[in-house]
């Protein structure tokens, strides 16, 4: 079958591989489509954490069943599903308390072992979720969406806060959705205009904020000089990460969503002063998949807008050195097979 193996930064090759096995309790899939994140784009650029080279790169998927075992399982050959990707151990500290997105041994795949960007995978019958009415596409940025609808759970947004978000890409606007559904009142930062034009216009938070002015000041107006109760952070910038604790309430919530291989810093008499729940997001479980599904299904979360480049298997390693430049007006890019 075919795979494209990202050989080492900036290196993407075609490659020739056999046909994965079927182990015990797996399903072998045939993929459909395959989304690109953000993940993927600091892989190719050599700065993501917990990664190494060679590797097949690919963790946003969905696929179509093509063998699984018979006998009683709610699955069948021929079933279309979302492939959650990441294995956790089921035994540690964290899997017995269902915290699976944060195992100790978590093996995530298109990072830590060979991900979806292939013609075929093998996964455990376990990760793999039915997503009815649901075309191929939204299927596969359900995983990406989870990852922030888990970080608006982390931070247990309730109903009239009013919710920072930093960081306009895919994972920001997943966080920005659901912390509206949720009924926070959100503010979305970035550095892009058109992309907190489409924050606004399409995702319909209620405020938008460039960083490049006075942010804190118009944070200051936008809440009476209180600053947000939730503020969290998504844009894989060490230098916005720090600074986003100056935004943040009194008895507020910080939840970093990204991260990044440096240390992160901060005024301690600032962070005591306000009584600040400091928190980390990490991945999604399978509650939050299904809780993507669920608001998709009803019509609750934007998908269309969001998908805004599509390309073709054979075409991806051309094609993929031009998401990396903001003028290409990328927000999610999605691999048809």
């Amino acid at each position: 079958m075919k795979t494209i193996v990202c050989e080492e930064p900036y290196k993407f090759a075609l490659r020739d591989v056999p046909m994965p096995e079927r182990g015990e309790g797996e399903a072998l899939l045939r993929i459909k489509r395959t989304g690109i994140c953000g993940t993927d784009l600091h892989a190719y650029r050599g700065n993501q954490p917990f990664f190494t080279y060679p590797r097949v790169l690919g963790h946003e998927l969905s696929g179509e069943i093509v063998d699984i075992e018979s006998g009683g399982a709610a699955l069948r050959e021929d079933d279309e599903v979302v492939i959650m990707p990441y294995l956790e151990c089921g035994r540690c500290a964290a899997c017995r308390k269902g915290r699976t997105n944060c195992c100790a041994a978590l093996s995530l795949i298109g990072i830590h072992q060979d991900g979806g960007m292939a013609e075929y995978i093998s996964m455990p019958v376990s990760h793999l979720i039915p997503a009815p009415g649901l075309k191929l596409e939204q299927m596969a940025i359900v995983e990406c969406l989870s990852i922030g609808a888990h970080s608006v759970r982390r931070a247990q947004v309730q109903p009239g806060q009013t919710v920072l978000v930093i960081g306009a890409g895919p994972i920001g606007m997943g966080a920005m959705q659901f912390a509206r559904i949720a009924g926070g009142r959100v503010i979305a930062m970035d550095v892009n205009d058109q992309r907190l034009a489409y924050c606004k216009n399409v995702l319909r938070v209620d405020e938008c904020i460039n960083a490049n002015g006075d942010a804190k000041g118009q944070i200051e107006e936008l809440t009476d000089g209180e600053y947000p109760d939730v503020v969290m952070e998504a844009t894989g910038n060490p230098k916005s990460m720090m600074n986003a604790f100056q935004f943040v309430a009194h008895a507020g919530t910080y939840v970093m969503v990204s991260i990044v291989k440096a240390d992160i810093t901060f005024e301690d008499p600032e962070f005591h002063k306000r009584e600040v729940t400091l928190l980390s997001s990490r991945n999604a479980t399978r509650e939050d998949l299904e809780n993507v599904i669920k608001a998709m299904q009803r019509g609750e979360v934007e998908t269309d807008s969001f998908i805004t480049h599509r390309v073709g298997f054979d075409d991806m390693i051309d094609t993929f050195d031009s998401w990396l430049d903001p003028d290409s007006g990328v927000i999610k890019a999605v691999v048809e097979l």
